[in-house]
């Protein structure tokens, strides 16, 4: 399909928020099996997140840029040269931002989208707590520092146990509460390895899956051919599969790699949108054109 319009993107934002509001209590196993997506043909187009009817741009950009934390690319930037890069991802259609308590972009991100309609904007972050109490407070301070009465994703950030639905069962049941009190609209986890991917295939109260996917296994849980099969389970179960390490993890940066990764993860059918990290307004024209390129083939 076309690239929408700004004005499309709104109505349909709109019409999407209008169904979260109406069912506050939908999880991801409840809901309609989402509606097969239209032709794409931008990193600026619509997609829907899985069964939360939430929209975004295919294309998310990364905020945690080199290895992330506190000493992250994005940090060193500073304040008025992030908003530069990130306005110019907002101008070509770019409406999903993935950032993380330990990237520390947070406020940047805010101060970036002052005077922005922010009903159009998806931001995914990510919480490192181990103890409800702290996760509670995560979310009060993650809404006070990305300016947002409700956090439109949170995740429970590098699950590495193959037992961490166990382990992190209290900081569960603070998330699942979070969403039906509507202080975050959507609800998953982060994986980092094979055993706690394979996990989360069963895990009901998923609305997100963040995922490592690229055709070279750089940066993966596992190889693609055993990495892919998990993340098609996830998407069968209507869980909104956010692809991560598109490029590697940075490692794969060659404009043919790139192409090459494009092209796979758009192909596979089962990841929804992606997020790539771009220190650059040059970077992200160029990730913009390969997308295109990729959905074309």
């Amino acid at each position: 399909m076309p690239a929408i319009s700004r004005r499309e993107f709104l109505v349909r934002s709109s019409l999407a928020a209008g169904a979260i509001a109406a069912a506050p209590h939908l999880s991801a196993s409840d809901a309609p099996a989402p509606a097969a997506r239209p032709k794409l043909t931008s990193g600026a187009d619509a997609v829907t997140v899985g069964r939360t009817k939430i929209e975004t741009s295919l294309l998310g950009l990364g905020t945690g840029m080199t290895g992330g934390g506190r000493s992250s690319n994005h940090l060193r930037m500073g304040q008025v040269e992030f908003t530069k890069l990130l306005r110019h991802a907002l101008d070509r259609g770019v409406r999903y931002f993935d950032t993380a308590d330990m990237y520390g972009t947070h406020i940047f991100i805010r101060e970036a989208l002052k005077k922005v309609d922010r009903d159009h904007i998806f931001i995914q972050t990510k919480t490192l707590a181990k103890h409800p109490e702290v996760l509670k407070a995560d979310i009060e301070r993650f809404r006070q520092e990305l300016g947002a009465s409700k956090l439109d994703s949170l995740l429970l950030h590098c699950m590495t146990a193959k037992d961490w639905p166990t382990q992190m069962k209290p900081m569960i049941d603070v998330l699942v509460e979070a969403r039906e009190k509507r202080l975050v609209r959507a609800v998953g986890i982060s994986c980092h390895g094979w055993d706690p991917l394979c996990a989360a295939v069963e895990e009901e109260w998923l609305d997100v899956q963040l995922v490592r996917i690229n055709p070279f296994g750089a940066a993966m849980d596992a190889e693609p051919e055993k990495v892919v099969p998990m993340i098609q389970k996830m998407h069968d179960k209507g869980r909104g599969v956010i692809g991560m390490k598109i490029c590697g993890g940075g490692s794969k940066t060659g404009a043919e790699d790139r192409q090459k990764s494009l092209k796979y993860v758009l192909g596979l059918g089962c990841v929804d949108c992606f997020a790539v990290g771009c220190e650059s307004t040059q970077q992200l024209d160029e990730i913009m054109a390969q997308i295109e390129t990729a959905l074309k083939a």
